[in-house]
């Protein structure tokens, strides 16, 4: 018999003392430090948990493990609607007060209160958007298959929320919760994005829409489609200027089929129109068009024929 390989010894380390300057010193030089003497930043993980915390929220029962009962549902309601907007407060206080951690701003309260008053109306534009993916994908059997499984559901109700507190002013909060749905989903929608009922992104993986977006009713888009910028300008300096149109627009009941590309923040599509796959646009279009690439000849031979050329040749 072969004997067994011995297995290696390692020899135990008694202390990872020697490393801590080191990176003491990499905090020092290049930053990305999350704490200071006054006030941490914002917790990706506090994001993350308020983020599932507000989708049992909108939807009761569907984003939990126990069951949630009529009678005891204003109660729940209450107590999580308070928990959730405590720890909000907080991480949006940290937010508006980055670069001045020892000056109260004001500011966190009425972001907060216009938050609130919107968790309302975010439920009924879900509800719109939730239809549209029902009357749009046949292989849907019922709403609630939609709520449960569509990750387009999850990065809308993300978003819409999102935009909520991107109007109330909410620095970074906002972005982190898109980023925080879009790391689940695949699906990148800015919350600058404004975009308008009855939504519905089909299958989403790899959708890409831009910060200053507007997207008006019953639109359509698949996977792959990016809404994007079409360049950057820049100030004498070099520095790209920020705070302008940079994406485009749709008008209402457009569709845009996969893996297509359309740029620029002068960019409308007109209303009624319909954009085929892969294609890449960076001008505006008047209602009621049909954007396609004219299809090339396809040949379609048989393997068999690959053996036996006299036996079948396809073309059309």
């Amino acid at each position: 018999m072969t004997p067994e390989t011995p297995v290696p010894v390692v020899p135990a380390t008694t202390s990872f003392e020697e490393f801590v300057p080191k990176l003491l010193a990499s905090y020092q030089k290049f930053g990305g430090l999350n704490n200071s003497d006054a006030l941490n930043l914002p917790s990706k993980r506090a994001v993350g948990e308020i983020c599932e915390d507000l989708l049992q929220l909108l939807f009761p029962g569907f984003h939990d493990n126990d069951v949630v009962h009529n009678g005891k549902l204003a109660d729940l309601t209450s107590r999580r609607l308070t928990d959730v907007m405590t720890r909000l407060e907080d991480q949006v206080r940290k937010s508006v007060r980055i670069g001045r951690p020892n000056t109260p701003t004001g500011r966190t309260p009425p972001i907060i209160q216009k938050f609130c008053k919107a968790l309302h109306i975010v439920r009924e534009v879900l509800r719109t958007d939730i239809e549209a993916a029902y009357n749009n994908d046949p292989s849907s059997r019922s709403h609630e298959e939609i709520i449960l499984s569509y990750p387009f559901i999850e990065a809308i109700a993300i978003q819409r929320l999102a935009h909520r507190l991107y109007r109330a002013g909410a620095p970074m909060i906002p972005r982190m919760m898109t980023e925080w749905a879009h790391s689940r989903t695949g699906i990148d929608i800015h919350p600058g994005a404004s975009i308008g009922a009855h939504f519905f992104i089909d299958h989403g993986t790899g959708v890409v829409i831009g910060e200053t977006c507007n997207i008006g009713n019953h639109c359509k888009i698949f996977h792959g489609v990016t809404l994007g910028s079409r360049s950057f300008l820049k100030d004498e300096a070099g520095h790209v200027i920020k705070g302008l149109k940079r994406h485009p627009n749709l008008c209402d009941n457009v569709t845009i089929y996969p893996n297509s590309t359309i740029l620029g923040g002068d960019t409308v599509i007109g209303a009624n129109s319909t954009i085929g796959a892969n294609v890449f646009l960076m001008h505006s279009i008047p209602p009621d068009s049909l954007v396609i690439y004219e299809e090339k000849q396809l040949s379609i031979k048989s393997k068999v024929a690959a053996k036996h050329p006299a036996e079948l040749n396809w073309s059309i």
